[in-house]
């Protein structure tokens, strides 16, 4: 999938291509790599891989999401695969069997995002109709009940939603309004909606309708405004909202005053953004250099890193230990972090804390960080 440098968002990108009107002038093939121990990679093994490995051979894949120890991805005649741990029906397919190879959710082709959270998943289709799908406790497959799901289910009959983002216990979402919504485990504060309590149904954030851009991340969530300012809320025991302190809160809170940020990326205990001028910027817990800051000094407040201007996507770990990936201008990808499985992607188990090549292509357009494995799109 074509970035063009970060000026279009992935989900603009995927909803151009499933209506038609994204130039789709080459091929893209899909990446995998790091632990296998359900069959996550898409490899139809269990084998480990250290570097990136193609699933299959196809040359259609337009977005991917790798997530805790399974992946979901969407293709560019919009239908939706998904493989790997499926103990509680998140891969979608009525049943909670295991996948070790791509498998297609239903027959339907009109996907065109999807985020996957720790045990449950999330889809936005081309008629901005929102589905989730997996575990549900506390709500956080927003149908206003408790009760899991194995396959799609429609979160009520709205036609407006344009992003969707699950994260660890909830998800987080924005129609095309600019208006934002979240759902599912409130301790921390991290829905935004002043409360602690849990949501089983999408409930508005404030009033406003500029939001642009939502990461859910482990315990706390960050989005970027249409105005470029950065915002962050729930738990902060690693510094992870970025507010130079410790305290949790409820309820959206600006980061600094800078109107120059263009997405954000929450993980499990870390967070990381990307500037209009295509600086990195990371801050959270390091016990593992996850900051990508050459050392391990967790921040509570943004730091950048490095001094290149080349950043396009930054993805971070929303489970585990510890782990950004992230796609440069070039084309080139990098990874840093916590790295047992191989999951940096840099032919080792060694854990770099700063950003490390992975290999020598230049035509990565996407990553996106799971638990234990991570997953990527080139340009063939």
């Amino acid at each position: 999938m074509p970035n063009f440098s970060g000026k279009w968002t992935l989900t603009e990108q995927a909803q151009g291509i499933a209506a038609g009107t994204w130039p789709l002038l080459f091929d893209y093939e899909l990446y995998t790599w790091g632990s296998s121990s359900h069959g996550q990679l898409g490899q139809n093994n269990g084998i480990f891989l250290s570097s990136p490995v193609q699933v299959g051979a196809l040359t259609t894949w337009t977005q991917v999401s790798a997530s805790n120890k399974f992946t979901s991805a969407i293709k560019t005649d919009g239908t939706l695969w998904a493989w790997g741990q499926n103990n509680n029906g998140q891969l979608g397919f009525n049943d909670t069997v295991d996948r070790s190879s791509p498998v297609q959710v239903g027959a339907l082709t009109t996907w065109y995002q999807v985020s996957g959270g720790n045990t449950h998943t999330a889809a936005v289709k081309t008629d901005g109709t929102l589905w989730t799908w997996g575990y549900n406790g506390q709500g956080r497959l927003g149908l206003n009940d408790t009760i899991s799901r194995s396959s799609p289910v429609q979160i009520g009959a709205l036609t407006t939603w344009s992003q969707v983002s699950a994260g660890n216990a909830h998800c987080s979402a924005i129609k095309t309004d600019g208006t934002l919504w979240t759902w599912g485990f409130g301790n921390y504060g991290r829905l935004g909606i002043n409360s602690t309590i849990a949501q089983s149904s999408p409930t508005q954030v404030g009033a406003l309708t500029n939001w642009a851009t939502v990461s859910a991340g482990g315990n706390f969530t960050t989005a970027v405004k249409t105005d470029g300012t950065l915002w962050t809320w729930g738990a902060q025991s690693f510094g992870q909202l970025g507010q130079n302190n410790a305290l949790d809160v409820s309820s959206p809170v600006q980061i600094g005053a800078l109107t120059t940020w263009a997405q954000s990326s929450a993980g499990i205990f870390t967070c990381a953004a990307i500037k209009t001028d295509s600086t990195l910027w990371t801050w959270g817990r390091n016990n593992y250099g996850q900051l990508g800051q050459n050392n391990t000094t967790t921040r509570s407040s943004p730091v950048q890193v490095g001094s290149l201007t080349d950043w396009s996507q930054v993805s971070t770990q929303i489970g585990g230990e510890g782990r950004m990936s992230a796609v440069k201008t070039g084309g080139t990808l990098w990874g840093w972090g916590f790295s047992s499985s191989g999951e940096t992607g840099n032919n080792s188990t060694i854990r770099p804390s700063s950003p490390v090549q992975v290999g020598a292509l230049t035509t990565w357009s996407q990553v996106s960080a799971g638990y234990n494995h991570t997953a990527g799109i080139i340009k063939a």
